[in-house]
């Protein structure tokens, strides 16, 4: 009996696979963290094989610890870190370069060069993005350059290009052996290359970064009944696989934020603030992105207004890894808790740069506002205020592009369960913040996608029912309080620019 769907989460530091009732309930899960590539400052990579192995044993292991098989799952959703970027032999299955991760910085010189040489206007419009080095277009370029023979076999649709959902899909139905080679409309509207108006690749923005169409997958829906095809890995039966979404979009569909004015903000490694338009593009005068939200089947297209933030929760493992002032991400909420505030530190984490709406690759991290009065306390109360006062950036400009003010914010991702830095977001907001039951709402909007598409739930308003908040934080600062706290985080951001010089 098919009573469950399941969805694979391949993020930025680890992949998991969770499986969910009709409720929209959890059932099972199992994670497994991959190896960060760091090979020189700015440079992020991941080991494409290292994730299609985590991919396998998350699956394998989530289902046996629950008891179930694969023949129980209806279908299966994919969500994933969305610009990441690799490429490999369809021949042979083998990657040709490790992956380059979104938060990699080494395409900064093609970036400023598409500005410089009056592109980026043009990049704007088709595909919603500015240049900057966190989108796929930039990176596959970059490969493309400098990976020996890659070109020529790319031309030949010998080498083939995909983020890491087009890379799963492929490995789980057949890889080499038939696998489909096909993304959906979320992930390719975050590559540059992809026109918001037709959802296709666009010949001119391919020709702006010299990427052969032969090496590109199928833009497909985010929830289709046939078009990623069934698993044929490691011995599963075949389990239709009918969802693929960006994660953020994922989250944005866990959240059941499907009218337009409804917002979500999913607190990860970065942050991502996704503001739902409906059909309508609305191109950004202030900093923030214009992307796909989702497309259901034969639907049209959703898009919303994003704001990406590159360093949040990361910012935490910093002070675990680099720093050692905490020895495990949990025990910064119960240090920063020591202090009432944050002592007149600011911390601006743009350890690569600074994504929207500043959108300069030129920033670098700095801690400003230190006296010998602070302490570790201190330091790490002011990691959690910059999550939310970047989060705060991103809010106020899409008031601005939309001039809908966000009345409540919908949360989600690991960070949330720090109540403290909750609490902080909505005093630094001026707003309620409201988390629900399920917080892991990125691998729950692939399930909805994947259940949707082969009638596991009827419709979005069945969805909506699923949604049940958890807790909810009221604002408690004055408004004087939050002017002059967000005045102060401004001028910590100026002092962060300029740091690299980067050819514009």
């Amino acid at each position: 009996m098919t009573d469950f769907i399941g969805a694979v989460d391949q993020g930025t530091t680890s992949t998991r696979f969770m499986i969910f009732d009709h409720d929209g309930r959890e059932v099972g899960r199992h994670q497994l963290e991959h190896e960060q590539i760091l090979p020189r400052a700015g440079w992020v990579e991941h080991n494409p094989l290292e994730i299609w192995e985590r991919t396998q044993t998350v699956i394998g292991t989530a289902l046996t610890s629950t008891g179930l098989h694969a023949g129980d799952l209806a279908a299966i959703g994919v969500t994933n870190q969305r610009e990441t970027t690799i490429v490999w032999d369809a021949r042979t299955g083998r990657p040709l370069h490790n992956a380059i991760v979104w938060q990699d910085t080494r395409t900064d010189t093609i970036a400023s060069a598409l500005e410089r040489d009056g592109h980026g206007d043009t990049i704007r419009h088709k595909a919603g993005l500015p240049p900057a080095t966190y989108f796929s277009g930039g990176k596959l370029q970059w490969l493309l350059e400098n990976v020996d023979g890659l070109r020529e076999s790319a031309e030949r649709g010998d080498a083939l290009f995909g983020t890491p959902d087009t890379w799963v899909v492929w490995n789980l139905t057949g890889g080499a052996d038939g696998g489909v080679h096909a993304t959906d409309v979320t992930n390719a509207s975050r590559t540059m290359l992809m026109d918001l108006e037709t959802l296709d690749w666009d010949d001119e923005l391919l020709a702006l970064f010299g990427v052969p169409r032969a090496m590109l997958p199928t833009i497909n829906p985010s929830s289709h009944a046939t078009a990623y095809g069934v698993t044929v890995a490691r011995g599963l039966p075949p389990v239709p696989v009918t969802g693929v979404l960006g994660d953020q979009q994922a989250a944005t569909v866990g959240q059941v934020c499907f009218a337009p004015g409804e917002a979500k903000n999913t607190y990860g490694t970065g942050n991502f603030l996704l503001l739902n338009t409906g059909e309508e593009i609305v191109r950004s005068a202030n900093g923030l992105l214009t992307t796909v939200a989702y497309q259901l089947g034969d639907a049209k297209p959703v898009y919303a207004l994003e704001g990406s933030i590159a360093v949040t929760g990361s910012a935490v493992q910093w002070l675990r890894d680099q720093l050692g002032i905490i020895s495990g991400a949990s025990e910064v909420e119960h240090l920063a808790a020591q202090v009432d505030d944050s002592g007149g530190v600011y911390f601006v984490p743009a350890f690569s740069g600074l994504f929207a709406p500043y959108w300069r690759s030129d920033a670098r991290g700095a801690i400003v506002g230190l006296s010998r009065f602070n302490t570790n306390a201190h330091l790490a109360r002011a990691t959690l205020e910059a999550i939310c006062y970047q989060s705060k950036d991103v809010a106020d400009a899409m008031t601005a592009d939309s001039g809908v003010a966000i009345e409540v914010l919908k949360v989600d991702g690991g960070v949330t369960a720090n109540e403290l830095c909750m609490q902080l977001q909505s005093d630094i907001l001026g707003v309620p913040v409201s988390r629900p039951v399920v917080a892991e709402t990125t691998a729950l909007g692939a399930a909805y996608a994947a259940g949707l598409a082969v009638g596991f739930w009827s419709s979005t308003d069945e969805l909506r029912a699923n949604w049940a908040q958890g807790k909810r934080w009221e604002p408690t600062w004055s408004d004087d309080q939050r002017t002059i706290g967000y005045a102060g985080w401004r001028k910590a951001v100026d002092r962060t620019l300029d740091w690299v010089e980067v050819d514009r």
